[in-house]
């Protein structure tokens, strides 16, 4: 009966005790929470609940099972022993994780919530984004090693792995060249401000939005749902665009080739009508202006603001369309056309002189000149 009991005494109690402290732990965070309104950190660290409780009942087995006194046990007690010490050291480094992540999603949580400033918090957000992964990686790196040290034989590689750490680091430096690199620009892109998750860049040509910054790549999610993945080294070796650097408010031009007859002034009246009537407008600024002329066209330039690059978009758009087919129905003389007449001579003998002295081709360009005039085309 002895045999019976003592077992179900050790796994039942640990299991008892297990979930007591979970609940006891619970219930005080729950509390905390409760009265503590102005972070989350209470409430976010009711996620360790699970893992607290595995590494709870897997010490209080690491330490009791060997007096359950059942033959079995006894004769597997290393085996035993050893996998629940993997499983401690697994659930202990889980545990480690969360707790970070917890802590770091809390500071994040609260900062972004007292600061206005989406620049600022953009950037806090990178940082903390990378900091919870060097966490994990560095968690990860050291509960692995724990683990293969439970291992005897592993213990005299350790060994023999410290005496040659210098050799071993050498290499590893020389093959891991470019990773390293790239995990070394990560925390130079994270804390010198230089790129941030949310940030609207242009790399290569093509335009969009940082979405993800790990240790070694960057992902931008384009305007039409594409994901671009680079190396972040490439932010720190070549130039790109960042159109939210300083503030994510942007200007935008919108350029129309126009005939010379077309009327600036209703066009500017036109453009403040469109603007006030599109909702992506932020009302900041607007303006219309000649900003160039050709022989056969004007080039008018419309520009306007935004608060973002999304909306900055959205306002040109509108502008480009509503501009164009306003003057296509009250103003189509003021659209480019290609304008043909007959070629104007000089009055009196002016032309062959001027004939003989600049054209060249003898008699032949005499004749053709003289004939028939041609007809030429301006544009």
């Amino acid at each position: 009966m002895e045999d019976v009991l003592r077992p179900l005494i050790v796994v039942g109690g640990s299991v008892i005790i297990t979930l007591l402290v979970g609940w006891a732990v619970d219930v005080a965070l729950r509390r905390a929470d409760g009265r503590h309104h102005e972070t989350p950190l209470w409430g976010l660290l009711r996620r360790c609940r699970v893992p607290l409780q595995v590494v709870l009942c897997t010490a209080l087995l690491r330490g009791s099972f060997a007096h359950t006194r059942l033959h079995l046990l006894y004769d597997h007690r290393v085996g035993i022993g050893r996998a629940l010490s993997l499983v401690l050291i697994g659930a202990s480094a889980w545990l480690v994780v969360r707790v970070a992540a917890t802590i770091v999603e809390s500071s994040y949580a609260r900062y972004a919530t007292g600061s206005r400033d989406a620049a600022r918090v953009r950037r806090v957000r990178t940082q903390v984004t990378l900091i919870q992964r060097v966490v994990i990686a560095v968690v990860a790196t050291v509960a692995v090693a724990a683990m293969l040290l439970t291992f005897p034989a592993m213990q005299s590689v350790g060994t023999s792995m410290l005496a040659s750490a210098g050799v071993l680091g050498i290499v590893a430096g020389v093959a891991a060249q470019s990773t390293l690199g790239n995990v070394f620009a990560g925390f130079q892109i994270a804390f010198g401000d230089m790129v941030r998750l949310g940030d609207t860049v242009v790399v290569d040509g093509e335009w969009g939005t940082v979405e993800e910054i790990t240790l070694t790549f960057l992902a931008v999610r384009t305007w039409d749902e594409r994901r671009i993945t680079m190396p972040v080294s490439y932010f720190t070796s070549r130039p790109f665009e960042n159109w939210s650097r300083g503030g994510v408010q942007m200007t935008g031009t919108v350029f129309f080739h126009l005939d010379h007859s077309a009327p600036i002034a209703a066009m500017r009246d036109k453009l403040r009508d469109i603007v006030g009537e599109c909702g992506a407008w932020d009302g900041r600024d607007w303006s219309l202006a000649v900003t160039d002329t050709t022989p056969t066209t004007i080039q008018v330039r419309a520009v306007v603001t935004a608060k973002d690059a999304d909306d900055v978009w959205t306002v040109r758009c509108a502008v480009r369309e509503q501009l164009i087919g306003w003057l296509r129905d009250h103003h189509p003389y003021a659209l480019p056309r290609l304008a043909t007449a007959p070629a104007a001579l000089p009055p009196g003998d002016e032309w062959p002189e001027l004939t003989a002295v600049e054209l060249t081709g003898g008699e032949i360009g005499s004749q053709s000149v003289l004939g028939k005039a041609p007809r030429t085309g301006r544009g």
